[in-house]
């Protein structure tokens, strides 16, 4: 089974030769006045840690180049998601781009407020399978530190927000309706987090395309209408203040019976990249 859905935005000048950063499936439909799809605009101000990835080089002037999301777990550490740094634009590793920034404080990407943050370092997660897209986390190093205020904690095991019922909000610049219209101003939906169970059923199997509950996060909402979609890769999944998951996979966006899928942060929070936080 092929593996679904990755949520990196795509601009349609690097489509064509895109295809190992993001084999996303044409999506279905989705609620037409979603943003995240279903959400509502949210100020950076109040969620300081959540920051875009941006490189204007490989994804244009517009939105400041972003094309994912992610989530300040210490003051020089961001993380997000493995497959937002592994592949390559135009030929150029994602990881090595000479304009590859971190976006804090910007409430509206067609905007220049907040910082563009320089990136010293960067670390994808060895056990990250793109097959599977399990232990999908990577991490970017900045120049400078930011305020301890802005950084977001992580949820070990065995926090109350792992647990099926529990609500959580999912932030990103994505795709508000699953049809490649993209957010300039950062949104949010309160969404689920849902029983392994769900995700089980909607992408059963082994391999590409399968969840792996040891590894994935399954959250949403049954009927749908609210979720992640593209351009939301790597931004973070917050339930009782901590960070419980990042924004990897799905099927399509805000479709009923097709989750999202999330790194879940309990089972890479001993990883190299984020115990260096």
């Amino acid at each position: 089974m092929p593996l679904r859905g990755l949520r990196t935005r795509v601009s349609a000048g690097v489509l064509a030769t895109a295809a190992a950063l993001s084999p996303v499936l044409v999506p279905g439909p989705a609620a037409a006045d979603g943003v995240i799809v279903g959400g509502k605009q949210v100020a950076v101000a109040d969620h300081p840690w959540v920051v875009a990835l941006s490189s204007r080089s490989r994804f244009g002037a517009e939105r400041s180049g972003q094309y994912c999301g992610g989530v300040l777990v210490g003051p020089r550490t961001v993380a997000t998601a493995a497959h937002c740094l592994s592949g390559k634009v135009l030929g150029v590793p994602l990881s090595r781009l000479k304009d590859l920034r971190v976006l804090i404080g910007r409430d509206d990407l067609s905007g220049r407020a907040g910082t563009e943050a320089r990136v010293t370092k960067t670390w994808i997660n060895p056990d990250y399978d793109p097959d599977s897209n399990s232990g999908d986390v990577a991490t970017l190093t900045l120049e400078d530190a930011q305020p301890e205020s802005h950084v977001l904690p992580l949820a070990l095991s065995g926090d109350p927000g792992y647990r099926a019922g529990a609500r959580a909000q999912v932030y990103g610049w994505g795709d508000t309706t699953g049809r490649g219209s993209y957010a300039n101003t950062l949104h949010a939906a309160d969404i689920q987090v849902l029983p392994d169970s769900d995700c089980g059923s909607a992408y059963p199997g082994s391999g590409g395309g399968a969840y792996d509950a040891d590894t994935m996060l399954c959250a949403g909402e049954r009927e749908g209408g609210k979720d992640a979609c593209q351009g939301d890769s790597g931004g973070p999944l917050v339930a009782g203040g901590k960070l419980i998951g990042l924004v990897s996979w799905g099927s399509g966006c805000a479709e009923a019976g097709s989750p999202g899928v999330y790194t879940r942060i309990s089972a890479v929070a001993d990883s190299e990249g984020l115990r260096e936080r």
